[in-house]
């Protein structure tokens, strides 16, 4: 990983129009870097050093590169070369493909390529190659995407570029009561609305499911305990599916009538048990708990 001056990691991702900037770039957001697209060269330092001087409020920094501006690659390098006397030691990510696929991902969408100007698409691709070609030299890595998909990209940026915490699926269990309405930001919903309703015991009324004797009540129910269990395997398989897909958010909303103590009980407990798998960092929220 790059150098950690004053608590700051420093990137540069450059490379081949079409080989991927655009998708490196968003997969360096969603792992948790500043990312800033095309800054002209000689206002990195500048960008470094103020997220350096940001309190922790900007721990990572990746810059976005192309050749855009003629005097790119001079200036980029010497850019470079200033940061790592400064201490910050950039990563250098190079990507790269051949010609053969980029042309066929430049005529998929019908654009030109930046330095194409009124010749054939593929001169410009061999006028970008050649300027490039100092700082491909100097990169820190080199991905040729050719034969990667989109998904594949994004899990060798985030073997790279991200930590344990950044890779994980970010799940959020949220109960709700379906009297005021379905969650709008929910993947999954889940109903237990089979379950018996504690509300119509007298001394549970009162009491939510974050209380010992309703949990204890709901979790005892027939049926509770295998749905708990079907529906806990279904979310690891879920979960590792949408990793493979670069899907970092899981909304989970667990439904009951009013959201006080079936749908609260069962996501603490849900919650609980994702809380142990590898790969996923787990939060709860009960979103109509007290509005009654």
């Amino acid at each position: 990983m790059s150098g950690e001056k004053a608590g700051i990691e420093v990137a540069v991702v450059s490379g081949l129009s079409g080989a991927g900037r655009s998708t490196a770039a968003k997969c360096l957001e969603d792992l948790g870097w500043f990312v800033v697209d095309n800054l002209p060269p000689e206002l990195i330092s500048t960008m470094v050093e103020l997220g350096a001087t940001s309190r922790g409020a900007i721990t990572r920094v990746a810059v976005v590169m192309d050749v855009r501006s003629r005097a790119f690659t001079a200036d980029l390098a010497a850019v470079i070369k200033d940061l790592d006397a400064r201490g910050y030691k950039p990563k250098v990510l190079f990507l790269e493909a051949t010609d053969a696929v980029l042309i066929r991902r430049f005529e998929s969408v019908k654009r030109s390529h930046p330095l194409q100007a009124e010749g054939r698409l593929a001169d410009g691709i061999d006028a970008e190659r050649k300027l490039l070609a100092p700082l491909r030299e100097e990169a820190d890595l080199v991905l040729d995407t050719s034969g990667l998909s989109v998904h594949q990209l994004r899990a060798k940026i985030e073997d790279t570029f991200g930590s344990e915490a950044s890779t994980r699926t970010r799940v959020t269990v949220l109960s709700f009561g379906y009297k005021y309405g379905l969650p709008m930001d929910a993947d999954l919903v889940m109903d237990v609305r089979f379950l018996p309703n504690p509300f119509w015991i007298p001394e549970l009324r009162e009491q939510s499911g974050l209380d010992e004797e309703v949990r204890n009540y709901v979790l005892s129910q027939e049926g509770a305990e295998e749905f708990l269990d079907r529906y806990h395997e279904l979310l690891r398989l879920i979960g590792a599916g949408y990793r493979r897909e670069g899907k970092r958010y899981l909304t989970l909303a667990v439904g009951c009538t009013g959201g006080k103590h079936r749908s609260v009980a069962i996501s603490e407990e849900l919650a609980g048990r994702l809380a142990t798998e590898d790969g996923m960092a787990v939060k709860v929220v009960h979103r109509d708990l007290g509005r009654e």
